[in-house]
Parts: structure tokens; sequence; C-alpha cells
């Protein structure tokens, strides 16, 4: 597969799968033996894992979207910058609805395949703006 491809698959993903909520999608796009380096200590690094972190984002931010700002490509990496904005109207990972929008910036950098199945990734995303952003961590202070 061409970097474009998988530059393709990558908006794909977070087009469908995250803004959609079409998360079997990642059993299409994925390679079974995925592995992410940056999904946390209580989920499996594992598509699994990720289908599941996807739907409890989605359970906290029902109108949960991601739209990709950026993407670059070159041999089998992606890299892309995009957001993570909804409305706190549900449970998210343990926190009770705030009724408040979040947007957070979120980076990805994708391995692929070969076939173009995406293989491996590290993600960056502000989860610090996030909770400071539902109130249940207080912003710092103006200078």
């Amino acid at each position: 597969m061409t970097a474009e491809e998988n530059a393709a698959r990558y908006r794909r993903w977070f087009e469908e799968g995250c803004s959609r909520g079409n998360v079997d999608l990642a059993d299409e796009l994925y390679s079974p033996d995925y592995r992410t380096h940056s999904i946390g200590p209580d989920l499996p690094p594992t598509r699994e894992g990720l289908k599941t972190f996807v739907r409890a984002l989605r359970e906290g931010l029902p109108d949960l979207d991601c739209p990709v700002e950026e993407v670059v490509a070159e041999g089998d990496r992606v890299a892309g910058r995009f957001s993570l904005q909804g409305t706190h109207t549900g449970t998210l990972f343990g926190i009770p609805a705030t009724g408040k929008r979040v947007d957070v910036g979120v980076m990805v950098i994708a391995r692929f395949d070969e076939s173009g199945k995406w293989v491996e990734d590290w993600a960056n995303w502000d989860q610090l703006g996030m909770l400071q952003q539902l109130g249940v961590i207080p912003a710092p202070a103006a200078a």
C-alpha cells in the first residue's frame, strides 16, 4: 500500500470509527496483531482494547466528533492531529456527566503493514486539559 492509501485509512478510522461510533470498523482496518503504546493501564493494548476505549469515550460524550486537522504520511507511517470534541452528558471514565463541552487536541503516529493494516500506534492527547474543561481539576490561576 502507498503512504496516501494508509493516510486515507487513518482518516477513515477517525471519521467513521471515532466520530460515527462504528468501532467494528477496527476489524477491517487494524491488524489482528495490532498493539497500541498509549491506551492506558486498564485496557489491553489490542484492537479490542481500542474498541472498548472508543465506546467509553462515546458513552461519556455521545455527540463525540473527531475532526482530523492534519495528516502527514511517509512510507509505512502516518502522523496526524485531530480533536476530541463533545458534550459530557454521560459517565466518562467514571466521571459523572457535567453537561460541559470539551475540545482537546490529539496526535497519533501509526504504523501500517504492507497490506495496509494498522499494526501499531503511539498517541498523545491533552487529558489534563479535558479534565480542566470538565471542571474536575481546576485550571491554573491567571498570572
